[in-house]
């Protein structure tokens, strides 16, 4: 677990020092062209030497990041299988039915993992069919019970069958086994919302909030905390959570995105609905900062 957080911490700190390298050439280069000429030093003057060190920072830097990914592509390759990349990428894409022979290959070739049973349980999911989706999704906790991945993967395949109770509890046994994940929280939140267990959701929304967390998920918990704070005449909460909810407005497209994929199931529409009354909410914060 510690070296998914390691891996996004080192490519972005690499990628931070390669800014700084370039910087400091930019303003290495900038400082000589501005420096007087009259007294010029022998040799290399300090700012010459400066946009140097600078430029062979970014040069080493962006060397190691593109040496860095194509080795965790390769890593990745290696353990999901030859097709899960590009699986992923028209996952993302929303071409389903052309991942799932990737993803179906790659369990041929034997990397089974819970990563490749998440994906290949959404596409089946997403393409109608449930059966397979439900099955895969079984298989994916059968193999990996010590894994929060399966019984997240377990949840979207009941959340694709509106059995928001079911997922609710697959979510449940993910939270236990990751407690400190806030998209779990607001995960379990939302079909526990859709479930009518407001009270429990409420609950689940308020541990997913004590972290953060990405903006297509702040944006919905945050609306739903302030309508919970709201309906409690808790006016001061209410206000906040409506201003994080404007401040991740821009993760609701997200969601929006996924609703075309989504056509003519029943989550689809409930979850077409919560997007409709979160944008509303965000007309009416709009109109009132207007006023």
């Amino acid at each position: 677990m510690m070296r998914r957080w390691l891996q996004p911490v080192f490519l972005f700190i690499s990628l931070l020092l390669a800014f700084l390298g370039a910087a400091l050439f930019l303003g290495g280069l900038i400082a000589e062209l501005m420096a007087s000429r009259s007294h010029q030093p022998e040799g290399l003057s300090p700012a010459i030497q400066l946009a140097l060190a600078g430029l062979c920072l970014a040069v080493v830097m962006v060397t190691v990041w593109f040496v860095v990914v194509g080795w965790l592509l390769a890593r990745q390759s290696r353990e999901q299988g030859s097709g899960y990349g590009d699986a992923y990428r028209l996952i993302e894409a929303f071409r389903f039915r052309e991942a799932i022979p990737l993803l179906e290959r790659s369990i041929q070739e034997g990397k089974e993992t819970s990563e490749v049973l998440m994906l290949l349980t959404s596409a089946y999911a997403y393409t109608g069919q449930l059966g397979k989706a439900q099955a895969t999704a079984d298989r994916a906790v059968r193999l990996f019970p010590e894994d929060p991945g399966s019984y997240i993967t377990l949840a979207n395949g009941y959340r694709m069958q509106a059995m928001y109770e079911e997922a609710g509890r697959a979510l449940m046994q993910a939270s236990e086994l990751e407690p400190d994940q806030p998209v779990i929280w607001a995960e379990l939140g939302f079909v526990q919302h859709f479930a009518g267990s407001d009270a429990a959701a409420v609950e689940s929304f308020k541990r997913a909030a004590q972290q953060p967390m990405p903006a297509m998920y702040g944006v919905r918990v945050y609306y739903h905390l302030a309508q919970a704070y709201q309906q409690a005449g808790d006016a001061e909460q209410s206000a906040r959570s409506a201003a994080r909810m404007m401040s991740a407005r821009d993760g609701l497209a997200a969601w929006k995105a996924n609703l075309n994929a989504l056509e003519g199931t029943a989550y689809g529409q409930t979850l077409r609905r919560e997007i409709s009354a979160i944008e509303q909410a965000l007309a009416e914060a709009d109109a009132a900062n207007l006023g």
